[in-house]
């Protein structure tokens, strides 16, 4: 046990149990950002010579093909105006893929098919095995951990990459940003989702039903065949250029109609009470917090509002019951069988069968290499 402490610069705290704070209070997300992120970050000239040499790259490898690139829909902030530059700014050719794994909110769907309609693309849409996903999410509550969002998550990779490599696409367009997010969730409040030596270990404790059609995809495939053998890029146009999520919002809206979400993330319904409620009810760890810090630490947000807003909690108290019995129907259990998930000992992922050091080596590799940042998990 330690005594509570919040760093003076953003709001990230001692519920991030690895957190360290030099003799002024300042935590290591903020040191790691300084030192190691924002020297290589350019929204700037020297980013937008880059994102120009990127983009015409793009459009050389598409020549003579339907798509020049393909992009992950969730229907989110980051991924909605990724599309919308893409093609209103770089007039890529983009294919648009939806990965359902069953938990789409309403915006969501609305935020999808008004750009798609709009901008005039093509949207893909594959669809999870719900028997297969149910079954996955529920032995991932009997596990005890806290993150629950590992079936959805993986899915939504492993269908994106693979879909890209079997079509003979070279070019993943990603909207993750260090604008919004480069302070990343601690890995004990949000695990590795493609570890799938932990992944087979819980379902092999946990799991009832075969996993004959779920798409799986382990880190030495999408991180090492596909990138390096395949030749597939995942690049992330939205580091290369000014982006600031009040104005994206703002843009969005007026030309397409687009809706707003209460919080990051919250266009699936899962994640929305995984994250709202389940996460800093049951475990203490509130992921507002890291988002907030993002966006203090790149001047979007200021402390003293971040630290007001945290005040309150993410959910609606007076909903939240609903909510509950919402998610315990949909997976076809009872309330009281989700309460008992919720009660029960706390488990994390080192409680379990893990590729942490695997992980761990291939960022140090990448890092050295100048291929990925350097950044606090």
């Amino acid at each position: 046990m330690r005594n509570y402490q919040i760093c003076v610069n953003c709001v990230m705290d001692t519920s991030d149990t690895d957190i360290e704070f030099d003799e002024h209070g300042v935590c290591d997300h903020c040191r790691g950002f300084e030192l190691y992120v924002k020297p290589k970050w350019h929204p700037d000239d020297e980013g937008h010579r880059k994102l120009v040499s990127l983009v015409a790259d793009i459009r050389d490898s598409g020549k003579g093909k339907e798509f020049d690139c393909i992009l992950g829909m969730s229907g989110g902030l980051d991924s909605s105006y990724m599309l919308h530059l893409a093609v209103t700014q770089f007039n890529l050719r983009p294919l648009v893929f939806h990965v359902d794994g069953g938990w789409n909110t309403d915006i969501a769907v609305n935020n999808i098919q008004v750009l798609v309609e709009k901008l005039g693309l093509d949207l893909y849409t594959e669809v999870i095995n719900w028997h297969e996903m149910r079954d996955f999410q529920l032995a991932f509550f009997k596990s005890g951990v806290p993150h629950l969002d590992v079936p959805q998550d993986h899915a939504f990779v492993a269908t994106l990459y693979n879909f890209a490599n079997k079509h003979g696409i070279k070019y993943i367009l990603n909207g993750g940003n260090i604008s919004t997010e480069c302070v990343r969730n601690p890995l004990k409040w949000l695990y590795h989702g493609t570890d799938m030596l932990q992944i087979r270990d819980i379902l092999k404790h946990y799991g009832t039903v075969p996993m004959k059609t779920y798409p799986f995809s382990n880190i030495m495939n999408h991180k090492i065949y596909l990138r390096y053998i395949r030749g597939l890029k995942v690049v992330k146009p939205l580091d290369w250029m000014p982006y600031t999520k009040e104005k994206a919002k703002t843009e969005l809206s007026e030309l397409y109609g687009w809706r707003p979400y209460p919080q990051k993330h919250f266009e699936s319904r899962f994640t929305k009470f995984f994250e709202s409620y389940w996460l800093p009810e049951r475990f203490g760890f509130d992921t507002r917090r890291v988002q907030f810090s993002s966006l203090i630490l790149t001047g979007q947000m200021k402390r003293d509002d971040a630290l007001k807003e945290l005040l309150e909690p993410a959910y609606d108290p007076e909903t939240i019951q609903q909510e509950f019995d919402f998610i315990a129907r949909k997976l076809d259990i009872g309330s009281d069988e989700l309460r008992n998930y919720f009660l029960m000992p706390k488990k994390f992922y080192n409680d379990y069968a893990n590729q942490r050091w695997l992980f761990d080596l291939g960022a140090r590799v990448l890092q050295m290499a100048g291929v990925e940042k350097a950044v606090k998990r």
